[in-house]
């Protein structure tokens, strides 16, 4: 069947999204919409033969590492987003029986505690609208929690970590949040459930339970997180990789801070809107606060990518008769110029026949497609890879124009 063919008869598979990973023991965790499915990486990783050392340059929750280090391979893998890296961390390490009973005693302490209400509660998080996430009881309750996880653990332990996820689980389902689309929303009606101080702990109690049930299901394999550009990827990691398995940011003006955003001040990741924008200025494809401000001086370096294709979209963008045509115009040249400065990367990292999976979405901006695995293209064939292949892996909406592929590549 034909290219052409097969994208004409793509669905949208819920098993090639982040849906089929809530029910996959650790990669359940905690959710990230715009994850990626476990499935992809296990077909890609099970489809190899012998000991693979793997590389994910876009860590995000950490399914390429974690799904690596299960199979005995050992994965390094970077991000720029600390809550990212931490996450993945917790999420790839060993856990002995002692530590989950350690764990689950240390849960029966801290919901103790806060039933008697004896800490002192945590202040609430600066984050911007806090009263449209939570109601003023829940977000007490959330306080005292935080506090008592603190209280009862040591700092950097297995412990405290086991309990700051099932924490993170609590607070994003007691939340107004929704998650019908893509990106992250809120409901039109506010949650209407109110958590008791007699009886809010099972919801605790039941996050921790379903955490620590996957914390025994230890990987044989190692993944290795670190917190890194992958722009300057070779600045940090050491290679050869025998197998690069990720999904960057698409073009697409999704802002990973923007959906993180409540995990991370809840856990001091963040503590004000300003290091928000900063963090998705540094941040590949990332739009938020600042970042947007910032992208209207942002001028293209001379030695940037050249590509008629690129130059066309980029006219056509910025010609449209919207406001925003000409700044939307200077995003789509940052995101693919970013991309080309991590691309240039990979050759210094790489084995010789080492093989290359990279699974992105096209876009579309005012009408005009842009074609970013035909971009990928172009700049993996600039560099000397061969047998460059995109598959188109599935439909990503009701726009029939927007799909998702692997790209895949081989090192000479």
């Amino acid at each position: 069947m034909s290219i052409r063919a097969r994208r004409e008869h793509l669905q949208q598979r819920a098993e090639y999204t982040q849906k089929l990973n809530a029910n996959s023991g650790r990669h359940g965790w905690i959710r990230l919409t715009p994850a990626y499915s476990l499935r992809l990486v296990e077909e890609i990783i099970t489809g190899c033969s012998g000991f693979q050392r793997i590389l994910d340059p876009f860590c995000g929750t950490g399914t390429t590492a974690l799904s690596a280090a299960y199979h005995g391979h050992v994965c390094v893998t970077t991000d720029i987003n600390p809550f990212l890296v931490w996450l993945a961390q917790v999420k790839s390490a060993r856990y002995s029986m002692k530590q989950i009973e350690e764990t689950r005693a240390a849960c029966h302490e801290v919901l103790h505690l806060v039933e008697r209400r004896a800490v002192e509660p945590i202040p609430a998080p600066p984050l911007f609208h806090i009263e449209r996430w939570w109601s003023p009881e829940t977000c007490e309750f959330l306080c005292y929690l935080r506090s008592a996880i603190e209280h009862v653990t040591q700092p950097n332990t297995s412990v405290r970590h086991l309990l700051l996820v099932a924490f993170c689980r609590t607070l994003m389902e007691e939340s107004n949040a929704a998650f019908h689309h893509q990106s992250l929303s809120f409901r039109r009606e506010q949650n209407a459930r109110r958590l008791l101080l007699f009886n809010s702990g099972d919801v605790f109690a039941n996050h921790v339970q379903f955490v620590l049930s996957s914390a025994a299901d230890n990987p044989t394999g190692e993944a290795v997180v670190s917190l890194a550009d992958a722009r300057h990827l070779a600045e940090c990691v050491a290679g050869p990789f025998d197998l690069v398995i990720t999904s960057p940011p698409y073009a697409n003006r999704m802002s990973y801070i923007r959906e993180l955003r409540p995990y991370m001040y809840w856990l001091g990741f963040l503590s004000n809107g300003r290091e928000a924008g900063e963090l998705d200025w540094t941040a590949i494809g990332g739009t938020w606060g600042i970042a947007t401000s910032r992208l209207a001086d942002w001028e293209r370096p001379e030695q940037h990518f050249k590509s008629s294709y690129l130059e066309s979209v980029l006219q056509t963008i910025a010609s449209s008769r919207q406001k925003s045509g000409a700044l939307l115009a200077r995003y789509v040249a940052r995101y693919f110029e970013d991309m080309w400065k991590h691309f240039c990367e990979l050759p210094k990292l790489l084995a010789s026949g080492a093989e290359i999976h990279y699974i992105v979405g096209n876009s579309t901006f005012y009408g005009t497609l842009v074609s970013t695995e035909q971009l990928y293209v172009g700049m993996l064939s600039e560099l000397g890879f061969s047998r460059i292949e995109c598959r188109p892996i599935r439909k990503r909406n009701s726009n029939k124009h927007l799909l998702e592929f692997d790209v895949v590549a081989y090192w000479k």
